[in-house]
């Protein structure tokens, strides 16, 4: 799959005759052609002929396409609905089928460091970095993880002792294009990698087939037809020592939705661990020993919870110190954002010579937050509603004119669709916005004076469920 996207590139510089050699080429490949990449200014869709209808169906629902109705034109090369949305057959023939669609004119791609599309990594597969997991833990059967020393995982097949040849393939391999060869054992195959902490996904190539690993429950399907087996490198072991005589004892917390029986600890010689992989961030949690909930007896950070108790707490990365000046003949301020579900009763502020502060861990996101000053919620003096806090923005929302409105807001996925809270400011002859966000797909309107309008710049757009539509943007992994 990752070598389709490289095919469309070449399509761009070599003749059409090339192009469907290359495809036929594919012949073999893991699974049937089937790609959404965005290239030299236009969107492409690639979709073999011999695609199942299932794996169709769940590419066509991965990049929300229902409305070109990929389907009949499959089937009947009837292209109306295609050109009614604007696209192009490029390549219709017994094989494949390509279509396009420009974004911009020839005019708008000529500085691309200033557009805000960006395709996925090369492959179209949509491969989640470690940034965008804020928590996971393997699951193998019966067996440990693969053992880990200085960073270098041990990734073990069980069996296959007859076959010829063994490769692991990965999302840290960009997958059969640097498939590493794996090494013969009495039990089965091993290979070495060096892994950072963080989500990936593999799968086995043995004697050229294609196979997840039986060993790992973990196993997650990309949205065209294939099945990955998902592994952690974990960062971080939770332990419990004690309680021997415990039959079970489960982990829960802010990172798993507080699910009392998803994370059962693993017993040890002086009682119970889970190495789980954590993103930076604060995280509450609780023990669960045959039912009986508690905080973690060896860790003194807690913060309180809604049942008049505590839960513990784990820090991991650099604090940001939240401040408020003044207020000091007030009796308790307590901060609330989307950082804690807006729990009132949870971040209590301390009290200093000139006002008051807190900190409190966080991870690169974009947030929203108020404080609670006796009971009473302050806000934004220009939203009337909640303040705004980016950590690590790695890009920058622009909207250019609209000289003389008063404000100018980003609204989208990345706030949940607060239309006041993403305030912009105004720089040159633009309004701009630095936000933090994840790779991927992202949906997103600029609010002027209260008004809902479209990115004028972003010609990728989708429909929405107020028939307004939504502009679109992808944030392509770094190659």
């Amino acid at each position: 799959m990752r070598r389709c996207n490289t095919i469309l590139s070449h399509w761009l510089k070599v003749s059409s005759i090339l192009l469907l050699l290359l495809f036929a080429q594919q012949a073999h490949a893991q699974v049937p052609v089937r790609s959404y990449s965005i290239k030299n200014g236009k969107m492409f869709i690639t979709v073999g002929k011999d695609i199942p209808p299932i794996a169709l169906d769940s590419f066509i629902k991965k990049y929300e396409l229902a409305d070109l109705d990929l389907q009949h034109f499959i089937k009947n090369s009837i292209p109306d609905s295609l050109h009614k949305l604007g696209w192009t057959v490029d390549v219709n023939n017994k094989e494949v089928v390509v279509i396009s669609k420009p974004l911009f004119s020839a005019a708008d791609i000529s500085n691309p460091l200033d557009k805000i599309i960006f395709t996925p990594n090369e492959g179209g597969d949509l491969v989640v970095p470690a940034n965008q997991v804020h928590f996971g833990a393997n699951k193998f059967k019966n067996r440990p993880a693969f053992a880990v020393a200085d960073s270098v995982v041990t990734f073990f097949l069980r069996g296959q002792t007859n076959a010829a040849t063994v490769k692991l393939a990965g999302s840290f391999t960009n997958w059969q294009n640097g498939a590493l060869p794996m090494s013969k054992t009495d039990s089965g195959w091993i290979a070495y990698v060096k892994l950072a902490a963080g989500k990936h996904l593999y799968k086995f190539i043995v004697d050229n087939t294609w196979r997840i690993d039986k060993d790992n429950n973990l196993v997650e399907n990309d949205g065209r037809g294939n099945d990955n087996s998902v592994y952690f490198k974990t960062n971080y072991t939770f332990t419990l020592n004690g309680y021997a005589n415990a039959r079970k004892v489960y982990l829960a917390g802010s990172f798993n939705n507080w699910q009392e029986k998803d994370l059962l600890m693993q017993r040890t010689a002086t009682g119970w661990n889970l190495p789980v992989y954590l993103s930076e961030g604060t995280h509450t949690y609780r023990f669960i020993a045959d039912g009986n909930w508690f905080i973690d007896p060896a860790n003194p950070d807690k913060l309180p919870n809604e049942f008049n108790d505590y839960n513990s707490v784990l820090r991991i990365g650099n604090p940001y110190i939240f401040k408020l000046d003044g207020f000091l003949n007030a009796k308790q301020v307590v901060l609330l954002g989307s950082f804690n579900e807006w729990r009132d009763n949870e971040l209590l502020m301390t009290k200093t010579a000139t006002g008051w502060q807190l900190p409190y861990t966080l991870g690169p996101g974009n947030y929203e937050y108020r404080l609670s000053i006796d009971g009473n919620l302050t806000a934004d003096e220009v939203t009337k509603g909640n303040l705004a806090l980016v950590i690590a923005p790695n890009f920058t929302f622009r909207l250019k004119g609209f000289d003389n409105a008063k404000t100018v807001c980003v609204s989208g996925d990345l706030n949940n669709w607060n239309p006041t809270s993403f305030r912009m400011k105004r720089v040159g002859d633009e309004w701009i916005f630095p936000a933090h966000l994840n790779k991927g797909k992202h949906r997103y309107k600029f609010v002027v004076d209260g008004k809902w309008i479209l990115d004028p710049a972003n010609k990728l757009w989708e429909q929405n469920e107020h028939n307004t539509g939504n502009s679109v943007l992808w944030i392509e992994e770094e190659q």
